[in-house]
C-alpha cells in the first residue's frame, strides 16, 4: 500500500475554531519513493482571528493571509479533498497527525459539509510519524538521534529531531518542509529497524490492532505524555461501550486479587484514582504495541514474560471480572458535557444518510440553489455551517434577513468572552505580551496589531448598522 505524508499550518491550535492556511502532501510507494505532491494556501476566513503565536512560529505575514489572488478557505478544502481522495487507499501519516493534522482536516471537511473521516474511510488508514519514532528511541535507542532542548529536557520537536538526524529542512514550520523532514526521518527508521517499521505499518490499520489486541494474552501498550515513554504490560478486558473503537486493558502489575475482592462502590472508587489500572486505547489510532516475546527487557520492567502470560490467561478466563472493571471503570468516568459550541460538536453523531445526500448534492449545484439545501438538513450544526459558507463565498444569494442574522452572530464571536473564538481583545493582548517579550519579529507582530485595531474598528462601525438586536440568535 501506498503512503500519503501530510502537514498543516493553521491560524492557531484550537480545533474547530482555528482554520487551516498551508496544506501539504506527498504520496509514496510502500518502499518511500516518493510519487507525488501536492500543496495549497488558502486565504484567512472573514470570522477567524489567527493567534499572534501562530503568526511568529509560521513566519506569515497577517498581508499574505489576507491577500486575495489566495484561494478561499472553501477552494482550498474541496482541492484537498479531490487530491487525497485520488491518493486513496493509502496509509496517512503525519507528525503529531493523530493528535492534531487529523483533527484540523476533520473539522476543515466537516465545515466545508464534506464527510470528515476521509482517512480513516475508502479503505484508508492512518499512523502517526511521532508515535514511531517515539517508540524507535523507547525501544531501540540506537536508531535515531533525539536531542537536548535548551533546558536539558529531550526534545522531539520535528525541526531538531531532523537536525540532529541529518535531515535538511528549508523552512521549519513549512507545511511541505516538515513534510519531507518527515519522510526522512521514516526513511531512517524503515532502514535501521524493520522490525520496528513493520510494526508500525500493520498497526496502521484498525482491524489488525483489533485482531491483536484480542487474540494476544498479553501485549506492552506504550503511550507517550510529555515527550516520555510509558510502557504497561496489559492484557484486553473488553470493548469500551462509549467509543466503538476504543477497547480496555488491564495493567498486569495490578494486584488481581485485591481487585476481585472489592464491591461495585469500592472497584468504583479504587479506578477514579490516578494512576489507574486501566488503561485505554483506539484502535483507529494506530496505538503502540509489542508483542511480549518482542519487548527488551527494559520495557517489561524486568519482569519475567511466562508470569505476564499467566497473569493475563488468568484475567481473560474470567469474564464476569472482566465485565466488572469495565462497569466499574465506566462509571468512574466523569461525564463529558455537551460543548455549547456548535464548532466542537463534530463527534456528537453522524449525519444521516439523507443529510450525507444533501451534503453531496450542496457542492454540484450553483450557489442561487444551495440555501435551499441548507435549509432542508436536518442537523443543525450543518445547517450553520451551510450558512457560513454561503456567507462566505456568495453572500449576495442570502435573504437580507439570514444575511444579518449569519454576520451579527459571527461578529459577536469576535467580541464576546466565552465564544470559543479567538476575539478581538485576546488577541490584542496576547499580541501585546510577545511584543512586551521581545522577538526577532516584531515587524509582523506590530503589522498584526495594526490589522486588529482597523479591524476591530470596521467590526464595530458595521454592527452599529445592523438593525438587530445586540444579543446574539443561538446557532448553538
Amino acid at each position: 500500500m501506498s503512503f500519503v505524508f501530510f502537514d498543516t499550518e493553521t491560524t492557531g491550535l484550537k480545533r474547530g475554531f482555528d482554520q487551516i492556511l498551508h496544506f501539504a502532501a506527498i504520496k509514496t510507494d510502500a518502499n518511500l519513493n516518493e510519487v507525488a505532491r501536492f500543496e495549497v494556501r488558502s486565504r484567512l476566513l472573514p470570522h477567524v482571528l489567527p493567534h499572534p503565536a501562530a503568526l511568529l512560529t509560521n513566519g506569515l505575514p497577517i498581508e499574505q493571509l489576507t491577500d486575495a489572488n489566495l484561494p478561499s478557505h472553501y477552494t482550498m478544502v474541496g482541492q484537498i479533498r479531490n487530491a487525497l481522495m485520488s491518493w486513496s487507499p493509502a496509509i496517512f501519516v503525519g507528525f503529531n497527525s493523530i493528535r492534531f493534522d487529523e483533527e484540523m482536516l476533520r473539522h476543515a471537511l466537516f465545515q466545508c459539509l464534506y464527510p470528515a473521516f476521509l482517512t480513516s474511510n475508502h479503505r484508508n488508514c492512518r499512523a502517526d510519524a511521532l508515535g514511531l519514532v517515539m517508540a524507535a528511541d523507547a525501544v531501540s535507542p540506537v536508531q535515531l538521534v533525539v536531542p537536548l532542548s535548551a533546558e536539558g529536557r529531550r526534545t522531539f520537536r520535528l525541526q531538531e529531531l531532523a537536525a540532529a538526524n541529518g535531515v535538511a529542512q528549508t523552512r521549519a514550520h513549512d507545511a511541505l518542509s516538515d513534510v519531507l523532514a518527515t519522510v526522512e526521518l521514516c526513511r531512517l527508521v524503515y532502514q535501521r529497524s524493520p522490525e520496528l517499521w513493520q510494526r508500525f505499518v500493520r498497526f496502521s490499520n484498525k482491524a489488525a490492532v483489533a485482531d491483536f489486541v484480542e487474540a494476544e494474552d498479553g501485549f506492552v501498550l506504550t503511550e507517550f505524555f510529555g515527550g516520555q515513554a510509558y510502557h504497561a504490560a496489559v492484557t484486553s478486558i473488553g470493548s469500551d461501550p462509549d467509543q466503538a473503537n476504543g477497547r480496555l486493558c488491564l495493567n498486569l502489575n495490578a494486584d488481581l486479587s485485591q481487585l476481585a475482592a472489592m464491591n461495585d462502590v469500592e472497584l468504583r472508587n479504587c479506578l477514579a484514582v490516578k494512576p489507574c489500572p486501566i488503561r485505554s486505547l483506539r484502535i483507529n489510532a494506530a496505538p503502540t504495541l509489542t508483542a511480549l516475546l518482542d519487548a527488551p527487557g527494559h520495557v517489561l520492567n524486568e519482569c519475567e514474560i511466562s508470569g505476564l502470560e499467566d497473569k493475563a490467561r488468568q484475567v481473560k478466563a474470567d469474564p464476569a471480572f472482566c465485565a466488572r472493571l469495565v462497569a466499574a471503570y465506566v462509571a468512574s468516568r466523569e461525564p463529558y458535557p455537551l460543548s455549547p459550541h456548535i464548532e466542537e460538536r463534530i463527534y456528537n453523531g453522524f449525519p444521516s444518510r439523507d443529510d450525507e445526500a444533501r451534503m453531496a448534492a450542496f457542492h454540484d449545484v450553483r450557489w442561487e440553489e444551495r440555501f435551499a439545501i441548507v435549509q432542508s438538513l436536518d442537523d443543525e450544526r450543518l445547517r450553520w455551517f451551510g450558512l457560513r459558507l454561503i456567507y462566505s463565498e456568495a453572500r449576495s444569494v442570502l435573504p437580507k434577513t439570514t444575511r444579518a442574522e449569519v454576520e451579527r452572530y459571527l461578529t459577536n464571536q469576535m467580541i464576546n468572552d466565552g465564544s470559543g473564538c479567538l476575539t478581538f481583545d485576546r488577541a490584542m493582548a496576547e499580541t501585546d505580551e510577545l511584543l512586551m517579550a521581545g522577538t526577532a519579529s516584531d515587524v509582523l507582530l506590530n503589522q498584526y496589531r495594526t490589522y486588529l485595531q482597523n479591524r476591530s474598528a470596521r467590526v464595530a462601525a458595521f454592527r452599529s448598522q445592523l438593525a438587530l438586536p445586540v444579543a446574539a440568535k443561538g446557532y448553538s
